[in-house]
This record gives C-alpha cells, sequence and structure tokens, in this order.
C-alpha cells in the first residue's frame, strides 16, 4: 500500500514517521503527536484528506503535502481552500515525494527566521512576518500558511514581478522544479482573500504585489 511505502521511504531518508489508516485517525494521530509534517493521502476511509487537513489545520498550522489521484484546478483549490501546501499527482517518484517534504521543512525554518522583520505596510494592506498575521483595511485576514509565505515574499519587493519558478523556488524551497499550476492556484486563492487587483498578473512572466493598491 502506498501509505508504507511512503513511511518505509521517509524512514529511509532519516525521518520519523507515524502512521494514521483512516481519517479519523489521522486527526486524533496530529493532535498527540503534533508532526512537523504530514502526508496526507485525499482518498482517506472515514472521512477525506480535504477534511482531515481543515480540521488539523483549525487546531494547529502545519505543513501539509497532499497525495491526489486527480490534476485538475477545482481539486487543488479545494485543498488550498483547508490549508495543504503543496500537491503530489499519483503515480509519482518517492525521490520526488522526499524533495518535496525536505523543502517544505526548510520553509519551516525560514519562517522562524523571517519572524524578526519588521512588519510591512503597503496602504491598507498590513503584513507582520512576526505574528504571521494579515490585516486589509483593519480587518483581519486568515491565510494558510503557504498563502503566507507568498504574500510575504511578494510584499518584501513592491512593484517588483516574480516569475513563477523564482517565487515556487523562493515560497516552495525547490528551485530547478516547475511548479506553475501550484503557483497559480495558490496565487488565485491569495486573491480572493486580500482582494484579486492586490497582485498584478504580468502574462507569460509572472506577478507582483501592487504597493499601496486598495480594493
Amino acid at each position: 500500500m502506498i501509505n508504507q511505502a511512503v513511511t518505509d521511504r521517509l524512514q529511509g531518508s532519516g525521518y520519523d514517521v507515524v502512521q494514521a489508516w483512516d481519517g479519523p485517525a489521522a486527526v486524533t494521530l496530529c493532535a498527540d503527536a503534533a508532526p512537523d509534517l504530514v502526508v496526507l493521502d485525499v482518498m482517506l476511509p472515514g472521512f477525506d484528506g480535504h477534511e482531515v487537513c481543515r480540521r488539523i489545520q483549525a487546531e494547529r498550522p502545519v505543513p501539509v503535502l497532499m497525495l491526489t489521484a486527480r490534476d485538475d484546478e477545482a481539486d487543488l483549490l479545494v485543498g488550498l481552500g483547508v490549508g495543504a501546501d503543496d500537491y503530489l499527482t499519483k503515480p509519482f517518484r518517492m525521490r520526488e515525494l522526499v524533495a518535496r517534504v525536505a523543502a517544505l521543512l526548510r520553509r519551516v525554518e525560514r519562517a522562524r527566521e523571517m519572524a524578526a522583520h519588521s512588519p510591512t505596510d503597503l496602504g491598507d494592506l498590513r503584513v507582520e512576518a512576526a505574528s504571521r498575521r494579515v490585516w486589509v483595511t483593519d480587518a483581519e485576514v486568515h491565510l494558510t500558511p503557504t498563502e503566507f509565505d507568498l504574500l510575504l515574499c511578494l510584499a518584501g519587493t513592491p512593484g517588483t514581478v516574480w516569475t513563477r519558478d523564482n517565487l515556487y523556488a523562493e515560497v516552495w524551497g525547490w528551485p530547478g522544479a516547475s511548479g506553475t499550476r501550484t503557483v497559480d492556484s495558490h496565487v488565485k486563492a491569495l486573491r480572493a482573500k486580500i482582494g484579486a487587483d492586490r497582485v498584478r498578473t504580468v502574462h507569460g512572466v509572472g506577478y507582483a504585489l501592487e504597493p499601496g493598491s486598495t480594493t
């Protein structure tokens, strides 16, 4: 089974791994073990991976790598909406899974380093790296960990155009890999929360955060 195959490979790569075999058990295990990262199959008995992700993120923000048999945008957006950080579509190479896990864990370390940065104010948009909180026109907006990291990256250089590949390397921590659909899906989710006009699309290139833009 894929559960055991993933466990064996991650353990062989030096990670401590605990397993759950259905949705309810996964939620309980995350609450008890407080893992640094969760690899989560969408197709789980009890309730599916999306519901597991929603419940565990409500308790404590944690990086989640989703494994899915589907590769359409609607499915990706559902996962992003409940807090998934990255996706692997089956079938996948175990080497790629290990690389994605390592990249997500590196992001956690970078987030801790960014906590010392001063708040960023761009018009009525405020981003606080230390508390990982965001406000739009004085109303707090809840972002997933990846959405926040993406916004923080763009906010660091307002008006500067980032290519999709550069965003994937900076935010997801995996240089040299193509994550165009992943980046596009996260930008779409971010726009829905902070305002569509705040993130400018430069067709054929990438994205930029508009300095001082308002909805």
